[in-house]
């Protein structure tokens, strides 16, 4: 996609929705950290469902590490892969005791050492909680990037890479909500909703659907 043509596809984006709010609920960055990792390989209405009573009485890496990992189970049993994530949440939490002062840091390197912390729930984190202009790389956005033509690539990182050279700075703070909201709701994998996108007209998907699901 032409560099003017990216410019007035985020401009559309930020036009419809000035102020993109991520869709998963937290109390403050501890939980919000938790709510990602147990986001991966689930729907972030699944995790808040789950959460909702869990974050009522744990909000700090203390509470979660005394609450123990039986009982964290028993709270999040009906999220996808939830006995190895309910491993990663006790042991992040005893890292950030035991090395961060029990304060998630604001840093990429320390974040993806945490247990099930990758890089894309890092840059979520680092996006949401301390305003960086980062880009996520998840399902959605991965496909818009190939899609779109803004940012081509084989795999996550050359499609991070691109958004990342890309994306005019204007928008860089809020790219990654507006992406992912845009591939959840309108450019869904299975069949987009080309008709009543804001931005088809730039878009270089060749298979555009002609009618709404």
């Amino acid at each position: 996609m032409k560099r003017a043509n990216i410019e007035e596809f985020y401009r559309r984006l930020a036009e419809a929705d000035p102020e993109p709010q991520g869709e998963l609920d937290y109390i403050n960055v501890y939980t919000l950290l938790v709510a990602v990792v147990l986001s991966a390989q689930a729907t972030d209405i699944g995790v808040n469902r789950a959460t909702k009573k869990l974050f009522e009485i744990i909000d700090t890496p203390e509470k979660m590490v005394k609450l123990g990992e039986t009982k964290l189970t028993s709270h999040i049993k009906t999220i996808g892969l939830y006995r190895t994530k309910a491993k990663n949440v006790i042991g992040l939490s005893e890292l950030l005791i035991a090395e961060h002062g029990s304060v998630v840091p604001q840093d990429r390197d320390a974040l993806v050492k945490l247990p099930g912390v990758g890089r894309k729930t890092a840059n979520v984190v680092l996006n949401i909680a301390f305003g960086e202009p980062t880009i996520a790389v998840d399902t959605h956005i991965f496909r818009i990037g190939n899609r779109t033509g803004i940012a081509p690539g084989k795999n996550v990182d050359v499609v991070e890479q691109g958004f990342l050279k890309k994306t005019p700075e204007t928008y860089m703070l809020h790219a990654h909500h507006w992406l992912i909201l845009h591939g959840r709701y309108v450019c869904k994998a299975r069949k987009p909703e080309c008709p009543k996108c804001i931005v088809a007209d730039l878009c270089q998907f060749k298979a555009k659907t002609m009618v709404t699901s």
